[in-house]
């Protein structure tokens, strides 16, 4: 009784608040109804890519009305494909500059841009300052997609090519006294190195430096192609930069220097009389968006870190881990849809729980089982468990500059007892069991313990190998060779077997409809799974704290033997394929970026 009066009570103040967003919404739903019916004659799609673009469904309503209106990938490439064959739709407008894009994301955006001009349309790009005093080699590489690339009078062309850096808390570690206790398979898988080193070994350095070397040969290339220059030139011009503004026109690189409203002034000048630039969401919610009839061809999105827990839809907002419970629910429906003939996975992924990285990678098989192929669409990361998720897919497509494989394990411990003491707090402790207190974070393992830990770390790594070697068609030495935890860029990893095709979701979905035996030309329906619950219900389940049941009494798929939750449920040391435990994870937050973070072998490349 309690709780229902608590969630009753708490109802009426959510109503009160929800009454007030819902006359919002339907006034910007109401104002929306004129444009859908009334878009220009003459259009210029614009979009300000200094925001980035978001994987995943990309925001409701609510969150679009409260936070703004930033668009999705998914966003900017259907918008871009349904106005390529718009006669009123003329050309794109965007500003860019900010280094907000990966290298994977920014490859797809440079394929969308190249197939929209292909269809007779312009595309101008801005931007005030490619990088002011920092990186922006990326931003400039996207900008060279564009057949009109104007800079401000007072901005630089930060084309200065690939650096990366990678911290280490060792000596940090060593004055607080904790000690890292961690083993890995094998040499390549570095994350631990963050914390056990004080600078690159001879394999992690041989790792970034072919990273660089193949991001920095795809960069050149495109540019070069690009600009009609040669590589040397390119490569004579990195050398030198960063370029100011009229250096940057001498050499090349960009066509006109001026001010955004001149840019602005030019698309329409460009697009024709009565011109008036409109952002992709409007344009998609007039125009509406392409693969919407025939047969359907699922797009389940599995993005962020893998976890093991069910995810919880939220009012506002998407979720940013991948839970292996949403993933299961979502292949299941698309299973039971008579109406899908395939499945295309989206992956951007550091990886993440071992035990919910197999739980995916079983859904995907049993999918494939009941006859919907699975086709893997690879983002800017998918590494690890990442990978893992994939290997099973009927077909792999990455990006060239996509950061995949890492087939490896690493585990342990940061033991906090020399801090302890340093603090003058004294820990004594009692047991049953011989390994009673081997997720004891104050001391490193016994002998005993961490001749459980190897075994652990043997299982794991023998397990990811067998199931690349089964879903790639690979020989045991040819995964071998391609794991001991190395990552790859997308380009060596279709050398090595590991991906199919180099691409994005065009790529991808060109796979899917062959996979689903559907002509070329055939037209189909892009269909996000899960269903995404409303407002109402979101509320409902929250209030009486019901979640989602699981689909059958199946659970979720098969686990790793015993030993595995086990490890996992004492809190400790376990989380995965190469991510750090928690404590390693708060120790890295003093670093830079967290995405960048859950694979530290890699560094900050910028």
């Amino acid at each position: 009784m309690r709780r229902f009066i608590v969630g009753l009570f708490a109802l009426i103040g959510l109503l009160t608040v929800l009454v007030a967003i819902a006359v919002a919404v339907l006034a910007s739903r109401l104002t929306s109804v004129g444009t859908q019916a009334k878009l220009p004659d003459t259009i210029v799609l614009a979009v300000d890519l200094t925001q980035g673009l978001a994987e995943g469904p990309g925001p409701d309503t609510l969150t679009r009305l409260v936070s703004g209106d930033k668009p999705s990938l998914r966003d900017f490439l259907d918008a871009l494909e349904r106005g390529a064959g718009d006669p009123r739709v003329k050309g794109l407008y965007a500003p860019l500059g900010d280094d907000s894009l990966g290298l994977a994301r920014t490859q797809e955006v440079r394929d969308a841009v190249a197939a929209f001009r292909a269809q007779g349309k312009f595309a101008i790009a801005f931007a005030d300052s490619f990088g002011e005093f920092g990186p922006g080699s990326r931003p400039y590489y996207l900008a060279t997609a564009f057949d009109e690339i104007w800079l401000q009078p007072m901005g630089l062309v930060g084309l200065t090519g690939l650096y990366a850096e990678v911290p280490f808390f060792k000596g940090t570690l060593d004055l607080l006294g904790i000690t890292p206790d961690f083993d890995r398979r094998s040499e390549f898988k570095t994350a631990m190195n963050t914390l056990t080193e004080t600078r690159m070994t001879p394999p992690h350095r041989e790792e970034v430096d072919a990273l660089i070397g193949s991001m920095a040969g795809q960069i050149v290339r495109g540019i070069a192609e690009a600009r009609k220059l040669s590589e040397a030139e390119v490569r004579a011009v990195i050398d030198r930069g960063p370029l100011f503004a009229e250096e940057a026109r001498e050499a090349r690189l960009v066509d006109r220097l001026g001010y955004r409203d001149e840019a602005v002034a030019r698309a329409r000048e460009r697009a024709g009389s009565g011109a008036d630039p409109v952002s992709l969401t409007s344009y998609l919610d007039g125009a509406g968006r392409p693969h919407a009839s025939g047969p359907a061809i699922a797009l389940i999105y599995g993005t962020g870190l893998i976890e093991r827990g069910a995810g919880s839809a939220r009012l506002i907002g998407t979720e940013t881990g991948m839970s292996a419970r949403e993933i299961t629910r979502a292949f299941r429906e698309a299973e039971r849809d008579s109406d899908v003939h395939a499945i295309l996975f989206r992956i951007d992924s550091p990886g993440g729980s071992v035990v919910a990285s197999e739980t995916i990678w079983r859904e995907i098989g049993r999918a494939r089982e009941r006859g919907k192929p699975v086709v893997v669409s690879m983002g800017d990361l998918a590494g690890s468990g990442g990978y893992y998720i994939a290997a099973p897919a009927d077909k792999i497509v990455a990006e060239p500059a996509t950061l995949t494989g890492s087939i490896g394990v690493v585990a342990g411990k940061a033991a906090v007892g020399g801090l302890l003491e340093k603090l003058g707090i004294t820990v004594d402790h009692a047991q049953f069991g011989a390994n009673a207190g081997m997720f004891d974070p104050t001391s490193q393992f016994s002998p005993q313990a961490h001749q459980r830990l190897e075994t652990f770390l043997d299982l794991i790594y023998q397990g990811f190998k067998d199931h690349v070697a089964a879903g790639r068609h690979l020989s045991a030495d040819q995964v071998e060779a391609a794991a001991k935890g190395r990552v790859w860029s997308g380009e060596d990893a279709k050398a090595r077997g590991l991906v199919d095709e180099l691409g994005g979701y065009a790529a991808a979905l060109r796979l899917a409809k062959e996979a689903a035996n559907l002509a070329p030309d055939a037209a189909f329906k892009l269909v996000t799974f899960p269903r995404e619950q409303g407002p109402g219900e979101i509320i409902y389940n929250r209030i009486l704290h019901r979640e989602r049941e699981l689909d059958d009494a199946a659970g979720a798929g098969a686990m790793l033997p015993a030993v595995l939750p086990a490890l996992g449920q004492q809190g400790v040391a376990l989380p995965g394929f190469g991510f750090a435990p928690r404590v390693m994870q708060r120790l890295q937050a003093l670093a830079r970026d967290p995405a960048l973070l859950l694979m530290p072998e890699l560094g900050d490349i910028r």
